[in-house]
């Protein structure tokens, strides 16, 4: 059972190296907040990993087409995209907003989305974010527990797998951490930052999709 773990800690480091994935992190965690960032991408993993499992325990139990299994490409695809067009359209229409303060000599910078005064942010979900695109992970999952035939699909395997995605996603937080704090000091850069992000989910989405 330890090899088995630590194939499934593998994958989950594979895994989470797609630039699908990365895409997503980028989405909700860009203008953040540290503690925000990296609960996002928490939340991410844990949403990912549980949706997988949720879909090994069922194939376990049920034949589903591989045709059908297809679908949760298109779904995970079409979030990416989805969520890449909102970001464009809240740099077009000018509904993201940035004030920034200095509190205990600490420089604070906040961002948020929508109307100016209401100084909320209205970013997208990173759990339900992570729960959609764990539908499109499915095949490949099955594939890696494929090799561990003969064991029963539990929560130890989820940790394994949240464990590995958690490795790549917090480093790559530290990523978004350094944009956020030294990139996004104006409200220039804000939508320029925006508008990248946004086109290149839609390009990793619809190049997805087209595949």
């Amino acid at each position: 059972m330890e090899l088995g773990l630590i194939v499934i800690f593998w994958y989950g480091i594979l895994h989470a190296f797609g630039p699908d994935h990365l895409s997503a992190i980028a989405d909700f965690s860009i203008g953040r907040e540290t503690k925000k960032t990296f609960l996002s991408v928490g939340a991410f993993a844990i949403g990912h990993g549980i949706m997988l499992f949720v879909f090994a325990k069922i194939m376990m139990h049920t034949a589903i087409p591989p045709e059908i299994l297809g679908y949760g490409d298109i779904i995970a695809s079409s979030v990416i995209v989805s969520v890449g067009v909102y970001l464009l359209s809240m740099v077009f229409r000018n509904k993201i907003h940035m004030k920034s303060h200095t509190h205990e000599g600490k420089k604070h910078v906040h961002i948020w989305f929508g109307d100016e005064h209401k100084h909320e942010y209205s970013g997208s979900s990173a759990f339900g974010v992570g729960v959609l695109m764990g539908i499109g992970g499915v095949r490949g999952m099955l594939v890696t527990l494929g090799v561990l035939q003969g064991q029963v699909v539990d929560f130890s395997m989820v940790f394994a797998f949240v464990l590995g995605v958690m490795v790549v996603f917090f480093s790559f937080g530290l990523v978004i951490f350094w944009i956020n704090k030294d990139i996004l000091t104006t409200i220039k850069n804000v939508r320029r930052v925006f508008t990248a992000v946004g086109v290149i989910s839609i390009l990793v989405g619809g190049n997805m999709l087209l595949a």
